[in-house]
């Protein structure tokens, strides 16, 4: 298989896996010791953050045969984000596996803790806004090549930019953006496919 298709192939399981994130995450309010305990005491919560997970590290593997630069700072922005990812998917699923068990532990309390340390808030939100300007780059470099469909860098963009800001949305907002990340990533995966080696 040819490193491009390779790549393609890699960034339309992301955009599966970016897609099966918030489709399949428990939904439940989590300002409440009851809809938190749903939502994280779930495997499912455990499964669609690390999907989640593993697309950050593919994207930028396949970004690599697009634009190295964007790679880089997507790379970077993946390594500052992965690590709240892994709290919030194990930690929390811990704690509420505890409570489950008859723990004597505020879900709440703990989880905000754990949500909004603040070196670990921090690292988060510079790691999407890096994974935001590094699919941005990846845009630009799309558009002014044109060797790619330049609107599927758009889209792709688009998506990584706003992954940030639709943490302050609801259940279907969230959803929605998983359908614009598929897009983005398979639209621009097919692109990629098509075109022989080297781009």
């Amino acid at each position: 298989m040819s490193r491009n298709r390779l790549a393609a192939l890699t960034l339309a399981v992301s955009g599966v896996l970016f897609f099966l994130y918030p489709a399949l995450r428990p939904w439940a309010d989590e300002s409440t010791a009851a809809g938190a305990l749903h939502a994280m005491g779930s495997p499912w919560w455990v499964a669609t953050h690390l999907f989640a997970m593993i697309g950050f590290i593919l994207v930028p593997l396949a970004l690599f045969r697009v634009d190295k630069v964007a790679a880089a700072i997507m790379w970077i922005g993946a390594g500052l984000t992965l690590p709240y990812y892994g709290a919030e998917d194990f930690a929390l699923n811990t704690l509420a596996g505890k409570i489950n068990d008859g723990r004597q532990l505020d879900l709440l309390d703990l989880s905000d803790s754990i949500r909004y340390h603040p070196v670990a808030i921090a690292t988060f939100a510079v790691g999407l806004v890096l994974l935001g300007v590094g699919a941005v780059w990846a845009a630009v470099a799309v558009w002014r090549r044109g060797v790619l469909p330049r609107l599927s860098g758009v889209l792709f963009g688009a998506g990584f930019a706003l992954f940030l800001p639709q943490f302050f949305t609801g259940e279907a907002v969230r959803i929605g953006h998983g359908v614009l990340m598929l897009a983005g990533c398979v639209w621009l995966a097919v692109g990629l496919w098509r075109v022989p080696d080297p781009v």
